[in-house]
């Protein structure tokens, strides 16, 4: 057992304040929610009723350590008593640490701290057209982006995504993005022009539908960037941080891009966000040219950095991996057995998607009666995101849950 498996125990109810009111203050736009979670501990969290669930949501793919994990925990207070925040017109000693850690896991040379994937992803937009303006082409700013993909909620990544559920009432024009068909390199190479800044593509598509990329499909994309001298990006906000099994999921599929937008499981559960880039991308971005007042700041990245050196120890990428392919055979397995149920198992490492033939929302509202936790995807899919330390047993406990659901529905 390695040091990132630590059983944790779960706070003691009486230490856990109730939330007595469901308030009207807030805004509805995320529509009714009924559970209230008080505590969590590792893999599992906790109703205020005392009921535990398996946590296969891990605030979307987020707690990526699980919850509460000793480490982290040690590592937001530790901070917390010396020094919370400070403005970037001063040097932060821990953001220069993370950004030298983090350059050195991948093909980067400069990182950009924010606060959230949305953010990472709209930096990387600002640096693909300062990058063609700064190189003596200004008229190149539009961005290709792919079908079935979410990049944020912001009005540019929503832009770039361009799906309507998400734009209506908000956009007026294509705000200079274009659509193409993910993995078709034909649709990609005739939407470039001469005004063509870059590509983003999430090398796992994760709110469409878990779809890792093809390898191949992957390669092209970025021989065509190569070619039109324009920029890729990959956003991997969702797949990034060892969730693939690797520490960036475009790692095991064997293309580098020219800029990154990490998020979520970066931070194991407290905001950050960093878009990273090679240096001719980074060399534009001068003084001035953006900025973020809380990007940086110390109690994130004494979090982040935590994170990082645990992911980054001996054999747990590994074990990422391992339990991900037990997962996702176990999952098709299921599959063959109920075919009248779930058309198709996808993804990459821990980052699984199950396609249903039954409505997906009902499924889920199943699951969690029998107390696993999972998030809806698209395409009538759900998403299996474990913590990235997650135990056998507890994907023992996830398959015997998704089992007796599957029996239920088909032996009503």
């Amino acid at each position: 057992m390695i040091a990132h498996s630590l059983r944790l125990k779960p706070p003691k109810l009486s230490k856990i304040r109730a939330i007595a009111f469901m308030s009207h203050a807030l805004l509805e736009n995320y529509g009714p929610r009924e559970l209230v979670l008080s505590h969590g501990a590792g893999s599992h969290v906790y109703c205020e009723a005392g009921r535990k669930y398996l946590d296969f949501a891990m605030g979307i793919a987020v707690n990526s350590l699980g919850h509460c994990h000793p480490r982290l925990v040690e590592a937001l207070t530790g901070q917390a008593r010396q020094l919370w925040h400070v403005s970037n017109l001063f040097r932060i000693p821990a953001a220069e640490r993370l950004a030298e850690k983090l350059t050195k896991l991948c093909f980067a040379d400069r990182a950009f701290f924010c606060n959230s994937g949305a953010e990472a992803v709209e930096c990387g937009f600002k640096m693909m057209r300062r990058y063609h303006f700064a190189n003596g082409d200004p008229e190149r700013k539009r961005i290709i982006a792919l079908t079935q993909a979410f990049h944020g909620r912001t009005l540019a990544t929503i832009a770039a995504a361009a799906n309507p559920v998400h734009c209506e009432g908000f956009l007026d024009g294509d705000s200079g993005f274009d659509q193409v068909e993910f993995g078709s390199a034909e649709a990609l190479q005739a939407a470039i022009s001469g005004r063509t800044a870059g590509v983003i593509v999430e090398p796992v598509q994760g709110e469409g539908g878990i779809r890792p990329a093809d390898p191949g499909y992957l390669g092209e994309v970025r021989e065509l960037c190569r070619q039109h001298g324009i920029l890729l990006m990959f956003d991997e906000v969702q797949c990034g941080a060892g969730r693939s099994g690797a520490f960036y999921a475009h790692q095991r599929l064997g293309v580098e891009p020219d800029l990154l937008a990490s998020a979520k499981g970066l931070g194991g559960g407290f905001p950050v966000g960093v878009c990273l880039s090679r240096e001719s991308v980074a060399r534009p971005m001068t003084a001035g040219s953006h900025g973020s007042t809380f990007g940086g700041n110390p109690l994130a990245m004494s979090v982040a950095d935590a994170v990082v050196s645990e992911i980054c120890t001996e054999g747990f990428l590994q074990q990422v991996r391992s339990n991900g392919e037990r997962l996702i055979g176990e999952l098709r397995a299921l599959q063959e057995a109920w075919p009248r149920s779930i058309t198709e198992v996808s993804g990459l490492g821990l980052m699984i998607g199950v396609f249903l033939r039954v409505d997906a929302g009902e499924f889920l509202a199943r699951l969690r009666r029998e107390g696993l936790l999972a998030v809806k995807g698209g395409n009538n899919s759900i998403r299996l995101l474990p913590p990235l330390n997650v135990e056998r047993e507890e994907i023992d406990e996830a398959l015997a849950v998704l089992r007796r659901v599957l029996h239920e529905i088909n032996h009503p």
